[in-house]
């Protein structure tokens, strides 16, 4: 004899089932997907499900059930302990298209020519990306020594000006726990890699408002940065100016820093 057919409500799990008003009530699945990635964005940390779900204000097994489907796209990422989440590949390169796109990106690339000329070096505009530098743009200086990184090249935080910038500018618990998670790697004889030092460079550079790079990523090489902020005052980047200890010394690079300013609120306008 046939066996019966099993009453459509046993097939899912009750776990994952939400009722059809809670999912109206929280927008279309594409607007919950993007807010869930603006929040993991924005935190600049990872997440777990249930942290997820509480300040989307959605149900847990929505929340998992968007999680599933943008990790299995790229655009999610489990964090080391597997129960958190934050960004992945796919939304880092769709950022990183969205911030080099067009006319914009001419007009951010013009700003950075126009500051080598100013100050004479090479300049970069960097971003923030996971636990690392990310190189948006650069345009070097015409000299026959200089350090290359295309863009798109990613350099530690813990040993570079934009890196420690970007440290410094996070909220003191955040920046603390990422530093305890870094590996601190010795690059040089000066490179920061006491979690204490490293601390205490970034309340530093928090009260003087910009960052420095003494021969601490590449021996023979000093940097300054300065951070890039939107509209809302928030630090979205930042620019940098390098180059060997041969042509500048850290006192030579400090004097550009003004400079550094100015171009970086031009900049700040093109995010």
């Amino acid at each position: 004899m046939p066996r019966p057919a099993r009453p459509a409500a046993a097939v899912s799990s009750p776990s994952l089932s939400v009722p059809a008003a809670e999912e109206s009530a929280s927008g279309s699945s594409a607007e919950r997907s993007l807010r869930l990635l603006a929040l993991l964005a924005s935190e600049g940390r990872p997440l777990t499900l249930a942290d997820l779900a509480a300040q989307l204000g959605l149900p847990k097994g929505t929340a998992h059930r968007i999680c599933t489907q943008l990790l299995a796209t790229g655009f999610l990422a489990r964090d080391v302990d597997e129960r958190s989440f934050s960004v992945g590949p796919a939304l880092r390169k769709l950022a990183f298209d969205t911030l080099n796109h067009g006319t914009v990106r001419g007009l951010r690339h013009e700003v950075l020519s126009e500051l080598v000329r100013q100050v004479g070096e090479t300049c970069n505009l960097t971003t923030l990306d996971g636990a690392q530098v990310l190189y948006l743009d650069r345009v070097e200086a015409q000299w026959p020594l200089r350090l290359t990184l295309d863009v798109g090249s990613h350099v530690p935080l813990h040993c570079t000006a934009s890196g420690k910038l970007f440290l410094a500018q996070m909220p003191k618990k955040e920046r603390d726990a990422l530093i305890d998670r870094l590996p601190l790697a010795r690059m040089t004889a000066n490179t920061l890699v006491k979690a204490d030092a490293l601390r205490t460079e970034c309340d530093a550079i928090a009260k003087r408002g910009y960052s420095r790079d003494c021969e601490e990523f590449i021996a023979g090489l000093v940097a300054v940065a300065v951070p890039v902020r939107d509209a809302a005052g928030q630090v979205r980047a930042a620019l940098a100016v390098h180059a060997p200890t041969a042509r500048m010394s850290m006192e030579e690079a400090v004097k550009r820093i003004d400079a550094l300013k100015a171009a970086a609120e031009r900049m700040g306008t093109l995010l």
